[in-house]
């Protein structure tokens, strides 16, 4: 899978990605300009050689409709890093309620977390605090861009910063 660019509505909000030729040639016909671009490589062609995009923002604002995230399993261990919230560990994993359905837990985002079987079962019907198990961090909706990655998996360090205005 190839590199991948991040799009900028004209207002600055990322509102998707695409890949480099895509957005080389938007720029190249003036719908886009170049944000930022790749210190790893250039496009080349016989006798010229082109910034390589990383960002780039349209030139004309396109309103786009609230894109959700569907709460599954899946994009519930994909937010955690498939990575246990207690003890880190990657393997056994499952979810859990941090206030437990018995106790009046809900069951949505800011409230089920990945867990490994063992601190799930430990921890049991109580709450994080009366377990002695701390989370991480807390559980949040996710926005549909928390989930670009490149082929490694982690994030370009240049789209954060317009990653965190995405809504």
């Amino acid at each position: 899978m190839g590199r991948k660019v991040l799009i900028l509505n004209a207002d600055y909000r990322a509102i998707s990605i695409c890949t480099v030729p895509k957005a080389f040639l938007l720029v190249y016909l003036n719908k886009a300009e170049l944000v930022a671009e790749s210190e790893k490589e250039r496009l080349r062609s016989i006798n010229n050689s082109f910034a390589s995009p990383s960002i780039i923002r349209l030139n004309k604002y396109v309103s786009v409709p609230y894109r959700n995230v569907v709460m599954t399993r899946q994009n519930i261990f994909k937010r955690d890093n498939n990575t246990c919230v207690y003890c880190g560990k990657t393997t056994d994993l499952t979810l859990d309620h941090v206030i437990p359905k018995a106790r009046g837990g809900k069951t949505h985002w800011e409230n089920l977390v990945t867990a490994c079987k063992r601190c799930n079962s430990t921890k049991g019907c109580s709450t994080p605090d009366e377990a002695n198990m701390n989370l991480k961090y807390k559980p949040v909706k996710p926005s549909f861009l928390m989930f670009v990655r490149d082929c490694s998996g982690k994030l370009e360090e240049k789209w954060l910063p317009f990653l965190s205005k995405a809504r």
